[in-house]
């Protein structure tokens, strides 16, 4: 996994270096005033339209990438990616206002009025709007208040945005000698974005014919969706992995939602559990058998594959055991070399118990349940209360999922307690 971040990393540095070196090759030094606004306007013009290009990439869902780097890790980098664009965007478009302004003699506001009368820099001040809009809605602040549908259908104006942005590239004087490189740019993302993102899906959905078989109620507003379908084996899905999954029905079609695979693809069937928080996940408990679903993946690279040591340590927080169950009944490991750790405010907030007691029991595995509110005194995931469950810590490969802020806590305190950083493995499924 460490590998394919750095190619990827080493690939989108080495893009950005090529679109400086384009930049360069056009520049005309002036030492005047407006002449200088212009070359920064190019620049950050130039990098924010290969930004919005990285942008897409990485959510473009190429198997080799969201297998190799991680769902989640992905999913950060276009979060952090986006910042950067933006500031790219409204640079761009204040040293370009200020060049003009400059070299006209005008003050802001008519520049402004003058510059908003060419089409296409219209339209890439609407893009601009667009992708200041999505950053908005991005915002810690604002994420917590707007509902995950709402979200994801904000974050479609993305793809307005770019295109808007790609015809005012062209037609801007800093690409007039090497359109054909923006295109062919523009073209390497754009063919994979529609494969994986169109294509795909609808071919998977042919092939597979999946149907809701049967919902059944695991506890306190969490159900589990049994989905059966043909030629199971040919998703290659994994323990651990999760599937964007969109239920045919009035109210749940338009929205694909990230579910983890809540135990291993047996035959026919496939099966995720669902906790109901927002209002799409909160319907899914009302489907009713026969029921069509189209679902894409797998994606995700929490799997057997991470692993480096015999010993495994397993830690869940809330939902997060979904991916946990399906990989505690499939991890190779003699008796004693696969430990789940199950954090949960309270008994009857434990999900699955039945059957993880029974993997326990056949494997001879370690289950343990730290129940308790995430506020109190004790805290059961601390290094040395790790340490006091797992003696041997330093020894285990440990796989780690839960919500955000446990997430990141607990992968704290397994550095503090002597896991070296490669052995901890986190996806988070938040975005």
């Amino acid at each position: 996994m460490r590998d394919a971040a750095v190619r990827v990393k080493g690939g989108v540095l080495g893009g950005a270096g090529l679109v400086v070196l384009l930049w360069a090759a056009q520049v005309r030094p002036s030492a005047r005033l407006d002449a200088l606004f212009a070359t920064a306007a190019h620049l950050t013009g130039l990098l924010a339209g290969y930004g919005i290009l990285v942008l897409l990439f990485l959510m473009a869902r190429v198997p080799a990438v969201e297998h190799g780097v991680g769902a989640g890790r992905l999913a950060r980098w276009h979060a952090l990616g986006g910042r950067h664009v933006l500031l790219l965007c409204f640079g761009h478009g204040l040293l370009a206002l200020l060049g003009y302004a400059v070299h006209e003699g005008a003050d802001l506001l008519t520049a402004v009025r003058d510059l908003l009368g060419y089409p296409w820099l219209a339209a890439a001040a609407a893009g601009t709007v667009l992708l200041g809009v999505v950053g908005v809605s991005s915002a810690r602040a604002v994420r917590r208040r707007v509902a995950h549908e709402t979200w994801r259908g904000v974050h479609l104006a993305v793809y307005l945005a770019a295109a808007l942005a790609f015809g005012h590239q062209l037609a801007g004087p800093d690409l007039a000698a090497a359109a054909w490189f923006w295109a062919l740019a523009h073209a390497a993302v754009g063919v994979p974005l529609v494969w994986y993102r169109a294509v795909v899906p609808v071919r998977q959905a042919l092939r597979h014919a999946l149907r809701v078989a049967e919902v059944r109620v695991e506890g306190p507003g969490v159900v589990s969706v049994v989905v059966h379908g043909q030629h199971l084996a040919e998703l290659r899905a994994e323990p651990g992995q999760f599937l964007r999954w969109r239920f045919l029905t009035r109210r749940l079609w338009y929205t694909a939602l990230p579910f983890s695979l809540s135990a291993p693809v047996r035959g026919t069937a496939l099966r995720i559990t669902v906790k109901g928080i927002g209002g799409h996940s909160r319907r899914i408990r009302r489907l009713r058998p026969g029921t069509r679903v189209l679902a894409t993946g797998p994606f995700g690279a929490l799997t057997a594959a991470r692993r480096t040591r015999p010993k495994v340590l397993l830690i869940a927080g809330g939902l997060g055991i979904t991916p946990m169950r399906a990989l505690f009944e499939t991890l190779p490991g003699g008796p004693g070399e696969i430990t789940l750790l199950y954090r949960a405010g309270a008994e009857d907030q434990l999900v699955l118990r039945a059957e993880l007691e029974a993997i326990a029991a056949g494997r001879q595995a370690g289950l343990h349940y730290l129940l308790g509110p995430s506020d109190g005194a004790y805290d059961p995931l601390a290094p040395r209360a790790l340490a006091a469950l797992v003696p041997d810590l330093a020894e285990h490969d440990v796989y780690l999922c839960g919500p955000p802020g446990m997430t990141q806590a607990t992968r704290g305190a397994l550095l503090r307690a002597g896991v070296p950083a490669g052995r901890v493995h986190t996806e988070c499924f938040t975005f």
